[in-house]
């Protein structure tokens, strides 16, 4: 079968799928997948299969499918291709509810960079990750991957994919909900505190501004209540975007400056890194380039004290899904520098390296 044939027969497929004749088309798109000659047909009607499948809730066949349209990614040598095809992986396994496999593949797929459908793909791929931790129950993490998935869709006016991050936010929120009943039930004011901190990113997160500042408040007196000072800090960086969603960025700066004497109190250098990158955006927007080119300063005086760069190549440590490799010395560097150096020692320190671990 050609390419000319194979395009005429998974349109036929598409027209059977949208009139509810799931079984006919499910039969013509598999006698495509058998007898096209063509590859990029052949992947076509791969993601037809998949997201037919995804949509019946045969998830493994779905996953099948997937691994099948990877391979074929990998024949046409086409990096569009190859990070579809990953995404497509990743929502098989969390479907499957195979969360890690998940956030590894989106990781993939967000190091995929400079392919044409990279920014049409990155808010599905960042929605599929806040699915992924939502599941583990690594709520922060679920919520700044849903908030990525809102802007993405809010760039490109993709109504079905804001509607499928409401979605999963509704779950989120609901989980939080019951958290907060299990903290109210038995006093645990530290989760309470918690619950309330994600209930107000959540509405900053949909820019309802009005409901997550009363939330971040309570938040706050409990933290203070209890001595959480790393807790006050996430909820002064939170009330300071919401004044920067809000333009009222003097008021963020003053926010800001009280979670910096928390922050250098406590000697909490990723509370000093995010606060030095909200100051670099909001100096940027008022044009104040001394104290813009300070905070760029600090923020990368930070990112040298927390040693996030390979110590071989200097570059930085999670841009990119590149393995690492802790030495007992503590020092990590990417994995491919250290076997290309071939030393058996710390590039740091020079102390024995023997039996290195994997992160």
């Amino acid at each position: 079968m050609g390419q000319d044939q194979t395009k005429q027969q998974i349109e036929k497929g598409l027209q059977l799928y949208q009139s509810n004749q799931t079984e006919k088309a499910l039969q013509v798109w598999m006698r495509v997948l058998e007898k096209t000659t063509d590859p990029a047909g052949r992947f076509r009607v791969l993601g037809c299969l998949i997201t037919a499948h995804s949509e019946m809730g045969r998830y493994k066949d779905m996953l099948k499918f997937a691994v099948v349209q990877i391979d074929t990614a990998r024949e046409l040598e086409d990096p569009d291709y190859l990070m579809e095809s990953y995404l497509n992986l990743a929502r098989s396994n969390e479907k499957l509810c195979e969360f890690q496999k998940t956030i590894s593949y989106c990781k993939t797929c967000l190091n995929m960079q400079g392919t044409t459908v990279s920014l049409q793909l990155n808010g599905q791929v960042s929605l599929s990750m806040g699915n992924a931790f939502l599941g583990l129950s690594i709520f922060q993490k679920a919520l700044e991957c849903f908030e990525k998935a809102l802007r993405y869709a809010h760039n490109n006016d993709d109504k079905m994919l804001e509607c499928r991050v409401c979605c999963s936010l509704g779950s989120f929120y609901t989980q939080i909900k019951e958290s907060m009943k299990i903290a109210l039930q038995h006093g645990d004011r530290p989760l309470q505190a918690l619950c309330l901190l994600c209930f107000a990113d959540i509405h900053r997160s949909r820019a309802d501004i009005q409901t997550a500042f009363p939330r971040y408040d309570s938040s706050m007196s409990i933290m203070t209540e209890i001595g959480n000072r790393l807790g006050q800090i996430q909820v002064l960086l939170g009330v300071a975007k919401c004044w920067m969603i809000k333009k009222e960025l003097d008021k963020a700066l003053e926010g800001i400056e009280k979670a910096q004497e928390l922050a250098e109190g406590l000697g909490n250098k990723l509370g000093l890194l995010k606060l030095h990158c909200l100051c670099e955006g909001i100096y940027r927007t008022k044009g104040q380039q001394r104290e813009l080119r300070d905070h760029v300063v600090k923020f990368h005086e930070c990112v040298e004290e927390m040693e996030l760069y390979c110590g071989m190549c200097g570059e930085s440590i999670g841009e990119k899904n590149n393995q690492l490799q802790a030495l007992p010395c503590s020092h990590f560097f990417h994995l491919k520098c250290l076997q290309t150096n071939g030393t058996r020692g710390c590039p740091n320190c020079r102390r024995s390296s023997m039996k290195p671990g994997f992160v």
